[in-house]
């Protein structure tokens, strides 16, 4: 076989393999340290989470709208619209302890968990936990490991930008901001 006719051949679809990506990280929300941080209530940050729940179009860039379809207690099941993707959800909500996002795996998209929950060590700290549990799918070839290593680094810098963008706004909306659209 020459060297021409191999390049003709079409190509062999690579297996794909799939990376398990579990990641947790603590954002703090009070600092007796440091005067400049304006303080949050337990309440206030429990709130700001539900609001998060209810409305994630003020904090989710690029979420046209959601529709939620039901509710039964504290279990939300929810549509998430992006342009022309529906992602579906369920989400929990564990009064005044955490909310815990579970998205439904479809043909086009990974399933995967997010759990955010309120951590207080004392009466002066307040902290958020986010903990993600998701796959994500990368092409197997000789360089796989390595993509798939930078491909997790960037997809957990993702992650903690917007939960620091999250605190933000819940922030924002404990001290006064109104709700007339996406709050960033």
């Amino acid at each position: 076989m020459s060297r021409h006719e191999r390049r003709d051949r079409p190509p062999i679809e690579q297996p794909k393999e799939t990376v398990v990506l579990n990641f947790e990280h603590l954002i703090q929300i009070n600092d007796p340290l440091n005067p400049f941080v304006e303080s949050m209530t337990r309440e206030q940050v429990w709130q700001g989470l539900v609001l998060r729940a209810e409305q994630p179009q003020l904090f989710v860039i690029g979420l046209d709208r959601c529709a939620i379809l039901s509710r039964e207690g504290d279990v939300l099941e929810r549509e998430l619209h992006y342009g022309q993707a529906i992602v579906r959800d369920r989400v929990t909500l564990i009064p005044e302890t955490s909310v815990r996002y579970d998205i439904l795996p479809t043909a086009d998209y990974v399933g995967g968990s997010l759990t955010m929950a309120i951590e207080q060590p004392d009466e002066l700290q307040l902290f958020l936990r986010f903990t993600y549990a998701t796959t994500l799918p990368v092409a197997d070839d000789p360089h796989a490991s390595a993509d798939a290593l930078q491909t997790q680094e960037i997809v957990k810098s993702a992650y903690r930008e917007a939960d620091i963008d999250t605190v933000r706004l819940i922030r924002q909306f404990a001290h006064g901001s109104t709700l007339e659209g996406p709050l960033h």
